[in-house]
Parts: C-alpha cells; structure tokens; sequence
C-alpha cells in the first residue's frame, strides 16, 4: 500500500536540445527518459516525475514555426515514452508537449500514471506574448483545469505565465483541495526572470502548498525552486543550479502541509466577499 502521508517527487530540470523535426524531436525523448531512468536508480525510488513545460520540444520560432510536423496528438510520440517509462518503474509522470487537435496547438502537460495509462491533461490557460515569448502567434489556450492524485496528495499541473495569474493557483486550493501544485515553465532570462522567484515564494504561502517551479537547463535557462507552504528565515525554497542539468528528489509529508496551515491561518482568516460594504459581512 502506498504511504499516503508522503510523496516522493523528482524534479526534472534537463538540457532541450535546439531542433526542428520529428526524428530530432523523438531522438531526444529516448535520452531524456534514459536520464530520468539512471537518476532514480542512483537517488531511490519516487512516486512522481516532473519535466518542464514543452519537455519533449525547443523553445523557440524555428520550432514553433514546424508544429504541423513537431506537434503531437495527446497517444503521441511523447506520451509513448513517458508511458513505457511510467509502466517499467511503477511511477506517475507529468511532461510537456506540443499537444496538436481540433484545428490548433496547444502547450500541454501530459500525466501518465503507474499503470501507463493517460489519467488527464493540461492545456496552458495564459499565454505569454512579451520579453522571449511569441506564444499567442502559434498556440490556443486551454479551457479546463487538470488535477489527479498520487498517494493521497492532490497535484495539479500550471504551465509559465500561469503563475503571474494568483487567481488560478487559488482557484486550485480552494475549489479543489490541491496539495502541491507543479509550476512547469521555460522561464528564458529576459526582463521578467528577476520576478519569477517572487511569485513561486508568493503561490505557495498565500496558498499553503507544495509549490514545484520547474524550468529547463541551459545558458539562457535554469534556476528551479521548489518552495514548501511555509518558508522564513529557517525554512528556505529549495534552489537549483543556474544553469546546468539536475534531476533533485523531495519528500513531501503531509504533516507539513497541516502544520502551515494550523500555525498560519490565512486561507481560513479570509472573508467571504470582499466586495459592497464591508460592515455588513460576519465578523
């Protein structure tokens, strides 16, 4: 029986190589499973696997500019490499992709459960079009939130500029009691890299919970956090290389989650509306 008091996460921050084409595409998908594959042998058995947003593709123009051939259906490429992967090491994994259907592409996190089967996926909310992103010129937004569980915790997947949105996060744990929330971006250093820490430090104690901010390596990438529902001058967010490609293991207990939010009480100190006369609303 699984330990519903903990979950074993991998965070996955791996090199993407630049490429334009299907064979390039699916080439990189077999290494970046073989390395996922070699750091769970070396650092103990996980529940949950992360990779970044568009995992299994390049960010950028060139790459955007082939989705008719580097895009995928959701039973694609991607998902028969990170199925195969799920079903040989009894693990859930969350990965991003192209996902193409109905007429358009969006930018998907896939999430395939011990079994190997799809349990469900996201479609990016909030596109970004600003500093390094050309997103609105190629993708569709999403309409639907996904949100699954692995040993008892409920996950949900965001995508990037999700984070700038605090509506979507607090939606998330409020409406549907999620645990740990898996940020999976490709946070490129423009403008905006200096502020994206402030806002995973921001989701995860407003909210109270796990909070995963997952990007990829490279010179122009790196810098992961992984941030707990309660952080101060003792309890600091867990921080990657800048740089270079690392797969860090965790272990999120759920005492820790109920002790942030009995010591702290800020999602239960909320009012009930916040707009008209405050003086009428229950003290």
């Amino acid at each position: 029986m699984p330990n519903t008091d903990q979950l074993r996460l991998l965070a996955c921050q791996i090199e993407i190589p630049t490429m334009t084409t299907a064979a390039e595409r699916d080439a990189h998908l077999l290494t970046s499973a073989a390395k996922v594959r070699q750091a769970i042998a070396e650092q103990g058995d996980v529940d949950l696997v992360v990779l970044p947003e568009l995992s299994s593709i390049d960010y950028s123009r060139e790459t955007f500019s082939r989705l008719d051939e580097i895009g995928e259906e959701l039973d694609g490429p991607s998902f028969q490499a990170w199925s195969a992967l799920a079903r040989e090491l009894a693990i859930t994994v969350v990965y991003g992709f192209p996902r193409s259907g109905e007429g358009c592409h969006h930018i998907a996190m896939g999430v395939v459960g011990p079994d190997g089967t799809l349990i469900g996926h996201y479609d990016k909310l909030h596109l970004a079009q600003y500093g390094a992103s050309m997103e609105k010129e190629y993708y569709t937004r999403g309409d639907h939130l996904c949100v699954f569980k692995v040993n008892g915790f409920k996950v949900a997947p965001i995508i990037c500029y999700d984070i700038r949105i605090p509506e979507l996060s607090r939606t998330l744990v409020l409406n549907h009691d999620v645990d740990l929330i898996l940020h999976c971006g490709a946070y490129y250093r423009d403008d905006s890299f200096a502020t994206w820490h402030h806002f995973a430090m921001a989701r995860a104690i407003e909210n109270q919970v796990f909070f995963s901010s997952l990007n990829r390596a490279g010179v122009n990438y790196g810098n992961s956090l992984f941030c707990y529902p309660w952080m101060d001058g003792n309890i600091k967010p867990e921080t990657f290389p800048d740089r270079d490609e690392v797969f860090k293991r965790f272990t999120l207990d759920r005492a820790t989650l109920l002790k942030a939010r009995r010591d702290y009480t800020f999602l239960k100190d909320r009012l009930p509306d916040y707009g008209g006369n405050l003086r009428n609303l229950a003290k």
